[in-house]
């Protein structure tokens, strides 16, 4: 069998892809072995909380989202709606919940700016309305199931929780109705946690999930707040290594939150993919440039082609292509993601799509929110509006 020097190239991220999807699956298992059982009342009683949501329009969901967050079983908690704009479409919304829980909700009109990026502008403006010491920051597309703030407090009131600087949960996407919201939800199933756990298990990358965190107020304070992070496009894993620097330590729980897919179309969804992987390259850049090393379907497909999809080619491609659908198929069962089984047959199209999102984050230096697109500097901070 006569291979060029180029398909042998090749063949690198194809093998390294395909044992890394093994070895992956093994410690996802293990890690969310640990899902049973519910965390028992610390010795000094479950602390007050706020939890903190920003809003920016209407997600699709957002009342129901919003409710989850004032039906926790949960003894003395206080919920903060927080938008930047009174004439925000999720106003009404965030009026209409205030009157379903008078007790529980507080709304944040507030104009606040401290740096280009908006959520960390709405968080700002939101703690000014914030009551007790232990922050939750709740996505508005995140919804919370009940036990939510019991078990993500949990780690910060418990015995050794004055060494705990912050708690992530999992997240698992759910209700893709399109084929394009299909491949976001696998992005975020089939890889993005997978990911997150293999990264914390083995500490090969450190991490903060924004969409889902609890953390002390003093601490956040310490590493400079709110307004420091108003300058960053991953203002979670900044806050999060300020945090770890300062030497405290992150608990990751194999628990999850479920967030909501919500994409009108095509381009929304791929300018997402691209930030996704801009986000990556901005966090860790190293992390970056080594997942070219773990996308072992395009590689194999382009190895098979110019082979001219003789057997050796397609006996390669297709070895690759069940180790990914089996090994993605055992982790979302693990994942309770029944959604996701039923759009694996999209995940080779979304890995090869990868590939193109992943080269576009690398020579592209703008980036789209909210209906907005930001130039990034070179340090990968937010520099200003296009």
């Amino acid at each position: 069998m006569d291979i060029s020097a180029l398909q042998a190239l090749l063949l690198i991220p194809v093998i390294a892809g395909s044992v890394y999807e093994v070895i992956r699956l093994v410690i996802v298992k293990r890690f969310l072995a640990g899902r049973g059982g519910r965390d028992g009342e610390p010795p000094g009683g479950w602390p007050p909380v706020t939890i903190l949501k920003p809003l920016c329009g209407l997600d699709k969901g957002l009342a129901e989202n919003i409710r989850s967050a004032c039906r926790q079983d949960y003894p003395r908690y206080q919920v903060v709606l927080a938008v930047q704009d009174r004439d925000d479409p999720a106003v009404p919304v965030m009026e209409s919940i205030r009157r379903e829980f008078p007790d529980r909700v507080d709304l944040a009109l507030e104009n606040v700016t401290v740096g280009l990026n908006g959520k960390i502008n709405n968080l700002a403006g939101a703690l000014r309305h914030a009551r007790h010491d232990i922050l939750v920051i709740s996505d508005s597309d995140v919804r919370l199931p009940e036990d939510y703030l019991r078990r993500i407090v949990a780690p910060l009131a418990g015995p050794d929780g004055g060494n705990v600087g912050y708690v992530c949960t999992l997240y698992r996407a759910a209700g893709a109705g399109t084929w394009y919201e299909k491949l976001s939800l696998l992005t975020y199933n089939a890889d993005f946690v997978p990911d997150i756990i293999f990264a914390y298990v083995t500490k090969a990358a450190k991490f903060c999930i924004g969409a889902s965190v609890a953390l002390r107020r003093r601490d956040l304070e310490d590493v400079g707040g709110f307004a420091s992070l108003g300058g960053y496009l991953t203002e979670d894993y900044e806050m999060g290594r300020r945090l770890l620097a300062g030497g405290r330590r992150m608990v990751l729980l194999p628990r999850d939150v479920e967030i909501n897919v919500d994409l009108p179309s095509p381009a929304r969804w791929w300018s997402g993919q691209v930030c996704w992987d801009l986000k990556t390259r901005s966090a860790q850049p190293a992390g970056f440039f080594a997942t070219i090393l773990t996308r072992a379907v395009p590689f194999a497909a382009l190895f098979a082609a110019l082979r001219l999809a003789d057997v050796v080619g397609l006996t390669v491609l297709l070895a690759v292509i069940v180790i990914r659908l089996g090994s993605a198929a055992v982790l979302l069962g693990a994942l309770q993601d029944r959604e996701g089984r039923r759009a694996l047959w999209l995940l080779p199209v979304r890995d090869v799509a990868g590939i193109f999102s992943w080269a576009s984050a690398l020579v592209s230096r703008t980036v789209a929110w909210r209906g907005a697109r930001y130039v990034l500097d070179r340090h990968g901070r937010l520099a200003g509006l296009k």
